[in-house]
């Protein structure tokens, strides 16, 4: 029999976190049906500076910038002051797959995880996954392969030949990427969050899986990650325990 474990490395990235205790109120200077503007400035020079090892943009001559507050309110005021964001994302916890499968006999073992992101940035986030080796679910003796279908285009069913085994995972939420949405017979093409399907395979590369162009804060959006593993009723898997390491990332847009 072997125990199918999936290890899990959680990582946000982000440029500045401030958190606060009151509730958010944005207001766009200039916006239309294909731009949004958040700050403007009103300056007599200042421009964006670049080279191999910096990058620096800078105003001048504004007018009533800083920091203000009171027992009621905070103020940052000025261009530069405005751009911090708050990013926050619940904890990825260890899945362990089951039930365990039959080396001889084959078989199919699921498991799950969940994660919230919340965010005060109007501009939104995306997050990634990424394995940490490939084949992604592996022993130190043998190894599932990676499924075949990418996230940009999954395969609706998980199927595989009855002489193989394989790995994939997929992405279910409110925020999902359009490879994971589906018409009810296809991904990659309608709207439309079917459980349990459209299945992709796990990467050493970085593939996003959750994209949102707004804000979401204080509420936050679930997002659950369920892996499969299956092994056909012909073929061979070697006993043992199968890890697959992997890291999932938000990042402020």
């Amino acid at each position: 029999m072997m125990n199918t474990v999936i290890k899990y490395t959680m990582v946000c990235l982000f440029a500045l976190t401030t958190i606060y205790s009151a509730d958010y109120v944005f207001g766009e200077v200039m916006t239309s049906g294909s731009y949004k503007i958040q700050s403007d400035s009103i300056n007599f020079g200042g421009t964006r500076s670049a080279s191999g090892s910096y990058n620096m943009e800078d105003t001048a001559g504004e007018i009533g910038t800083g920091e203000s507050s009171s027992l009621n309110y905070k103020v940052k005021a000025g261009y530069q002051q405005m751009q911090e964001v708050y990013l926050a994302m619940t904890a990825v916890s260890n899945v362990t797959l089951s039930p365990n499968i039959g080396g001889v006999t084959g078989g199919t073992a699921d498991g799950s995880a969940s994660f919230t992101v919340t965010t005060d940035n109007p501009a939104g986030y995306f997050v990634t996954i990424q394995a940490s080796s490939s084949p992604a679910l592996a022993s130190p003796l043998d190894s599932f392969a990676d499924y075949g279908a990418t996230v940009a285009t999954p395969d609706f069913t998980f199927s595989i030949p009855s002489t193989a085994s394989a790995f994939a995972f997929t992405a279910e939420g409110a925020d999902i990427v359009s490879g994971f949405k589906d018409n009810g017979f296809s991904c990659a093409v309608g709207s439309i969050d079917t459980v349990d399907k459209c299945w992709a395979s796990l990467s050493t590369s970085v593939q996003t899986i959750v994209n949102r162009t707004s804000a979401n804060h204080p509420s936050g959006t679930l997002t659950t990650l369920k892996f499969r593993a299956q092994s056909g009723s012909s073929h061979i898997q070697t006993a043992g325990t199968y890890v697959s390491t992997t890291t999932v990332t938000a990042i402020s847009l």
